[in-house]
């Protein structure tokens, strides 16, 4: 029994990697197992009647996939895009088979291992669709950094373009 406690414990005190990024000087992560690339900046093509913060679609390798500006659909001010700015690509496993999706952001900072242990509740400060998207807080060196579930993140928007193609 002892020995299964032990496990236990070391399952509760395992790290999880999180890759960060920089939008609107906050630093924001991401699950680095849900990360398939990173890369620079380029044009993509447009989707009509997409929402303005999705700035179109890719061919990565053979993958349609969709690029979503994150600083636009979490309503922050809208920048230019400068060679910094990069394409963090995510995929994740549903019932329906793999989803991938890129998102811009400003910059991609770091990678932290994380204890589930340091992780603190979003507050609930409203209603706002995009809390949902927030997995929790953490303070790492003395700054906040803002975790994000991605599978959230993903199936929601993944939905939303479905209906719009098929609409």
């Amino acid at each position: 029994m002892e020995a299964m406690n032990e496990q236990v414990a070391t399952e509760n005190d395992a790290e999880q990697q999180y890759l960060t990024f920089i939008m609107a000087g906050e630093e924001y992560g991401v699950d680095i197992l849900a990360v398939q690339e990173i890369r620079g900046w380029e044009e993509s093509t447009l989707i009509p009647n997409a929402p303005d913060y999705i700035k179109g679609v890719i061919n990565l390798r053979g993958t349609i996939v969709p690029i979503m500006d994150l600083r636009l659909r979490f309503g922050l001010e809208k920048v230019e895009y400068s060679p910094v700015t990069v394409v963090i690509i995510l995929k994740f496993d549903t019932d329906k088979g793999e989803r991938v999706m890129g998102i811009v952001v400003d910059a991609v900072s770091d990678v932290y291992s994380i204890s589930e242990d340091e992780t603190r509740k979003t507050p609930e400060l409203s209603e706002d669709q995009n809390s949902v998207f927030i997995r929790g807080l953490v303070n790492v060196n003395d700054k906040m950094i803002i975790l994000l579930d991605v599978e959230s993140l993903l199936s929601f928007e993944k939905n939303k373009l479905d209906q719009l193609v098929q609409g």
